[in-house]
C-alpha cells in the first residue's frame, strides 16, 4: 500500500465513476449521433451527465461542451473567442500564474498579434481586482483567470475582479479556469461573473480524458476542430459516452457534499501544519486562506526532486509542483515571491477528504527522516 498526496495531479476514480464509464463502454455504446435506439440511449446518457454537471455551477445544460480536458477546455475558450472577436480587440488580460494550457497559448496568441497583458501579484504575494481592471479598455477582448492555483492553492479574487471588470466594460469576455475549484469550492457561473469555465474530470473522481467548457448563452466561440455538428458544432468528433457518464457520476456522488468535504479537508490541512511547524527549516508557501486541497511547502533547502524520491522510497507520493510541468519549475512560485532555495525545495502536498490523519502523520515523519538524511 502506499500514501497519495498528489490530487492535484489526478485523483483516484471513485467506483461510481468507475461503474459508469464500464456501463457505457459494455452495455449503452451506441454512438449519440446514431438514429436508432441504441444511439439514443447512449445520447440520453450524455444528456444527463451534462445536466448534472451544469447544475453544480447553477446553469442549463446547454451551455456545458465537452472536451477532452481542461487543456482543451482552455485553448478552445483562450483560441475560440480570439478567433470570434479578435479582428478590432487585440488585448488579453491574464494573471502571471495561470496553468501552463493558458499561459502556452497566451503566447502563441501573442505571436499572431494580441496584446497579452500578464499581472502579477503585489509585493505583498497577493493580487488584487484593481489592477486588472486598470489595464482594461475598449481593446480589450478578454479576461482570464484561475479560479485556484494548482500549485499554492492560492485563491485569485475571480469573482471582484469578473464583476468590477464587467461593470465597466461589459462586453469583455470573462473566462476562468476553474480546475482545482470546481467540486472543492462553491461557486456559481453568474454569481462569479464569468462568461466560460473550465472544467476536468479527473480532478474530481472522475477518470482521465474528460472536461467541459461553460459557455454562457449568447457568447461566439468559434471552433478549433472542425468536423460534424456534435456539440453544437463548437467541438466536433463523436462524444465518449464512457468518460462523460463517468464524469457525470462523480459529480452526482460528491456534489451534494461540497461545504462538508472542505470543512474536512480543512481540519486535514490544520493538522498538516500544526506538525509541519514543529520541523526545523520546513516553510509554508501556500496562504492562510489558500484551499485546503493545496499545501505548498519548502523543506530546508533540499532539492525537490531528490525529496521527492526519498519520499517515494517511504511508499509516499507528493509532487514537486504542477504535473504538467514534469519536474520542471514553472515560474509560479517565483510569482509568488518564492525564490531560490525556498523554490528549489518546493514540495506540493495535495489531498482530498479521504485523506487520513494517520496518512499525513507517516508523510510528516518521514519528512522530518528526509531532510535529516539527504544531503543538500
Amino acid at each position: 500500500m502506499f500514501i497519495y498526496l498528489d490530487n492535484a495531479a489526478t485523483t483516484k476514480p471513485c467506483p461510481e465513476a468507475v461503474q459508469a464509464a464500464v456501463e457505457a463502454m459494455t452495455g449503452n455504446f451506441g454512438n449519440p449521433s446514431s438514429l436508432h435506439r441504441a444511439g439514443l440511449d447512449a445520447q440520453l446518457a450524455v444528456d444527463k451527465a451534462r445536466k448534472i454537471i451544469a447544475g453544480l455551477i447553477g446553469t442549463e445544460a446547454g451551455n456545458i461542451i465537452f472536451t477532452s480536458g481542461a487543456t482543451e477546455s482552455n485553448n478552445l475558450a483562450l483560441r475560440g473567442v480570439s478567433a470570434a472577436y479578435g479582428r478590432k480587440k487585440r488585448k488579453i488580460v491574464a494573471s502571471s500564474v495561470e496553468h501552463a494550457s493558458v499561459d502556452k497559448t497566451l503566447s502563441a496568441l501573442e505571436k499572431s498579434g494580441f496584446e497579452i497583458v500578464r499581472i502579477s501579484p503585489r509585493e505583498d504575494g497577493r493580487f488584487y481586482s484593481a489592477d486588472f481592471v486598470n489595464v482594461c479598455d475598449e481593446n480589450t477582448v478578454m479576461l482570464t483567470m484561475m479560479y485556484v492555483n494548482n500549485e499554492t492553492g492560492y485563491i485569485l479574487p475571480v469573482k471582484e475582479t469578473f464583476l468590477a471588470v464587467k461593470r465597466k466594460y461589459p462586453e469583455i469576455i470573462t473566462h476562468s479556469d476553474c480546475v482545482q475549484a470546481y467540486m472543492k469550492i462553491p461557486f456559481r457561473a453568474v454569481s462569479i461573473g464569468a462568461d466560460l469555465i473550465s472544467l476536468s474530470g479527473h480532478k474530481i473522481h472522475a477518470v482521465k480524458g474528460i472536461g467541459a467548457l461553460y459557455i454562457r448563452k449568447g457568447v461566439r466561440v468559434l471552433p478549433v476542430v472542425t468536423g460534424g455538428k456534435q456539440e453544437k458544432g463548437i467541438r466536433s468528433g463523436t462524444e465518449s459516452v464512457p468518460l462523460i457518464c463517468s464524469f457525470g457520476a462523480a459529480v452526482e456522488k460528491y456534489g451534494e457534499s461540497i461545504e462538508e468535504r472542505f470543512e474536512k479537508v480543512s481540519a486535514l490541512k490544520r493538522h498538516l501544519l500544526e506538525n509541519i511547524s514543529e520541523i526545523d527549516g520546513v516553510s509554508i508557501n501556500s496562504p492562510d486562506d489558500g484551499s485546503p486541497y493545496v499545501i505548498n511547502i519548502s523543506a530546508a533547502g533540499k532539492r525537490s526532486e531528490i525529496m521527492l524520491h526519498y519520499l517515494e522510497s517511504r511508499n509516499i507520493y507528493v509532487s514537486s509542483g504542477s504535473a504538467c510541468s514534469k519536474g520542471q519549475q514553472s515560474g509560479v512560485l517565483g510569482e509568488f515571491g518564492i525564490k531560490g532555495k525556498n523554490a528549489d525545495s518546493a514540495i506540493r502536498i495535495s489531498i482530498t477528504a479521504e485523506t487520513m490523519k494517520s496518512e499525513l502523520d507517516e508523510f510528516v515523519k518521514a519528512l522530518r527522516d528526509g531532510i535529516k538524511t539527504i544531503r543538500g
